[in-house]
């Protein structure tokens, strides 16, 4: 539709019908009139406020959304269409892991194809936004959304959110999605870990650390941002006029559409920044947020405000404009249906999206421990016990994949099964909780009634011992409940459930050598079970196709290559911790202080048990020859890079090669390490290759004392590598020419 016809409906809009599209309600307000009754009164809305409603929340389906999308526009005067949309965070009906093992791929290539499928699958179900990605820094694994972030660092989130963008949206042609990037802004830095708390830091941390990624997603085209829960120098975000208005529309240019989370605009009143909800709506609207998602607050209260005149109506309209511009966009006026199918189930879980998934799931999966290269297993020559309540479940593909189905999902034990490897037994060994209660409500609903009694635990745990006894090696599949991560799963102990533990310390009693195959969200507390066994291998929630991941990898079919992208703490007391940290006064590994006078603790060390970028492989990397094209940089001149990496084994494996810098003096605190860049790289066995970098002066500037965004001159490090912490080093210094 042109411009001028699309001004031409919003001239039009009466009052009622504007406010209308500036409201989302879910699916249960759009069936006949005796069903939208009841949500409408539940929520206290007027029943007529749904015939104006702009958009519809979780809703798929083809069939579903045609039939919501006729029965609203036979009603509708302008013929204005819905939009639906969605949580297809990481996956529809074919699920990637979480995004945090997607951090762990470091290949955001990858990943923009695997968005690609979920784009597809999803956009042919008849949705047409998503609320994804998130691109929140999380330095805090005590947050139960930890799992769907990339992870700890700036930068890797950055190239992350352009990729996932780039993925869902592409051209908005065919079998593509609008992008909704969220939670704007800072929400992984919420206080003590716990979910939908509130976030206090300096706007130079705010802008150094944090907003770098919802920019990227905003400068890669995402068409919506969504507000985060938290508060902002005080104020919640979806009040925030400086977040909102000043930053995100004026500074970074954004003219897309602002859409609250759930329920936000009422919570405001909560925070206590709202009397009620006619000042909350107030508030919000103010700030530029364009649709109310899930409240009653819009749809009673914009009215009397501009009727009474404390808002102008050209706020509303402002909203509206940017509302009906995506939907002409998305080409919703010449087709309200845009890509649905009612044949959508041939585009589901395909061969081709299922063998996407899987090199997604196998570059997901970190080894972090291979104690006397008991790994990769022979199954020809061992005889192998699978243990744990991870070895035949589908549940393991995390709390956000609400599209997944349990048909398509791959259990370990079905790998193993489908491949007729030998000598390869199962036992269930423990249940995932001991006792359910302690999920809260859903404890109950998950469990399905069943109760652990002492007898059916030690029942179980019998089998398992017998099982272990009888084999040469023990893979032990542990991990977190799903509803121990995820939103509102922040957790306080990071380790194992104690049932679980238990099942560990009974194996590690044999004395048979032990694989433990790790199924969680977040990085886990892993200081005290480490020592029990031989080998881990961090799954995550590997997606629909992390069975068959799992088991490529146990049998070297696979070579791992996953490498952390949060930090694992050496003990909940550390966090928050991440491995760009600065150095302090005393830092504990150079200062000249007594040893009890540094930043330190007593009791344990300041480093995590695993950092940043680490993870091991079936191959051995050497770096060597780490040399600059020059000993000085400035503005017009930049720096190249190189560095030998040789495969000293007879494995085929894929290094990636990290490459860190150091500010030695700002005019403020600099980290003690900065990702710059990274490469992947395949390597022959016993070949070596040179890889190189080109590092340029705007990839070191940084918000100064006076808060300008600029390098400084001086004396830099350059550290490459396997990880933040084993890597080569030199030094260049920065001129101005």
């Amino acid at each position: 539709m042109k411009e001028s016809s699309l001004k031409a409906i919003l001239n039009d809009l009466t009052l009622k019908e504007k406010i209308g599209q500036l409201i989302q309600l879910s699916g249960e307000f759009f069936g006949d009139a005796e069903v939208s009754t009841g949500p409408a009164a539940k929520l206290g809305i007027d029943p007529e406020m749904i015939a104006y409603v702009g958009s519809v929340l979780n809703v798929s389906g083809s069939q579903k959304t045609k039939e919501i999308q006729n029965r609203y526009l036979e009603k509708s005067r302008h013929k204005i269409p819905l939009l639906f949309m969605g949580d297809v965070v990481y996956g529809y009906r074919t699920v990637l892991p979480i995004p945090l093992g997607q951090g762990a791929t470091w290949n955001p290539e990858l990943i923009k194809k695997g968005y690609q499928v979920i784009s597809k699958e999803a956009s042919k179900a008849g949705l047409h936004v998503t609320f994804a990605p998130m691109v929140d820094l999380v330095r805090d694994p005590r947050w139960g959304r930890c799992l769907e972030s990339n992870g700890e660092d700036t930068y890797l989130n950055s190239v992350y959110a352009k990729a996932m963008v780039e993925g869902f949206q592409g051209d908005l042609g065919e079998g593509a999605l609008a992008s909704c990037v969220k939670h704007f802004a800072a929400y992984g830095a919420v206080e003590g870990g716990r979910d939908y708390n509130t976030v206090d830091m300096s706007e130079r941390r705010l802008r150094q650390d944090y907003l770098p990624s919802y920019q990227a997603a905003v400068d890669a085209g995402a068409e919506l941002v969504m507000t985060s829960f938290n508060t902002v120098d005080g104020i919640p975000a979806t009040a925030n006029q400086w977040l909102l208005k000043d930053l995100l529309r004026q500074e970074w240019g954004f003219d897309g559409v602002v859409i609250t989370d759930y329920a936000a605009i009422q919570e405001l009143i909560a925070h206590g920044v709202a009397q009620d909800e006619k000042q909350a709506s107030q508030l919000a609207i103010e700030a530029s947020v364009d649709i109310d998602m899930k409240t009653a607050c819009y749809a009673n209260q914009l009215a009397p405000l501009v009727e009474n005149g404390k808002i102008s109506e050209k706020l509303i309209d402002e909203a509206v404009w940017r509302i009906l511009k995506l939907k002409n966009k998305l080409g919703l006026f010449e087709n309200p249906y845009r890509f649905a199918d009612d044949e959508e189930e041939q585009f589901m879980h395909t061969a081709e999206n299922q063998k996407q998934a899987l090199e997604v799931a196998r570059q997901s999966l970190v080894l972090l421990k291979n104690e006397n290269h008991i790994l990769p297993l022979n199954p020809n020559k061992q005889t192998i016990a699978l243990i744990g309540p991870y070895v035949d479940s589908k549940s393991i593909i995390g709390l956000w994949a609400i599209h997944g189905k349990d048909e398509n999902i791959t259990s370990i034990k079905e790998a193993v099964e489908k491949r007729q490897l030998p000598q390869v037994s199962f036992a269930n060994g423990c249940d995932f909780l001991e006792d359910y209660r302690t999920l809260g409500s859903f404890g109950e609903l998950v469990s399905g009634g069943k109760v652990n009694t002492p007898e059916s635990i030690d029942r179980d745990l019998q089998e398992a011992i017998n099982l272990a006894n009888q084999s040469d090696v023990v893979v032990l599949a542990l991990g977190e409940h799903t509803l121990q991560s995820g939103e509102a799963g922040s957790r306080a102990n990071l380790t194992l459930p104690e049932i679980q533990l238990r099942l560990l310390d009974e194996i590690a009693k044999l004395g048979k050598p032990i694989v433990l195959v790790l199924f969680n969200g977040r990085p886990l507390v892993l200081t005290d079970i480490e020592p029990k066994v031989d080998a881990i291998i961090e799954a995550w929630f590997p997606g629909s196709e992390g069975g068959d991941a799992i088991v490529d990898v146990l049998t070297g079919v696979y070579n791992p290559s996953g490498r952390l992208s949060m930090s694992f703490p050496y003990h909940v007391g550390q966090i928050p911790i991440y491995y760009n940290y600065f150095n302090t006064g005393r830092p504990v590994k150079t200062s000249m202080h007594s040893d009890r006078f540094m930043s330190k603790y007593l009791d344990i060390p300041n480093d995590p048990l695993y950092p940043f970028g680490y993870g091991l492989s079936y191959s051995i990397f050497k770096y060597s020859n780490l040399r600059l094209s020059s000993s000085t940089m400035s503005n017009t001149k930049p720096i190249t890079i190189w560095i030998d990496v040789e495969n000293t084994s007879d494995i085929k494996g894929m290094e990636t090669v990290q490459l860190y810098i150091r500010d030695i003096v700002g005019s403020v605190v600099r980290p003690v390490k900065e990702l710059k860049d990274f490469q992947k790289v395949v390597l022959e066995p016993k070949q070596k290759k040179t890889v190189s970098f080109t590092l340029s002066e705007s990839q070191l500037r940084f918000f100064t004392k006076n808060m300008d965004f600029a390098s400084e001159e001086g004396q830099f490090e350059i550290y490459v590598g396997h990880s933040s912490e084993e890597n080569l080093k030199e030094s260049f210094e920065l001129i101005r020419s």
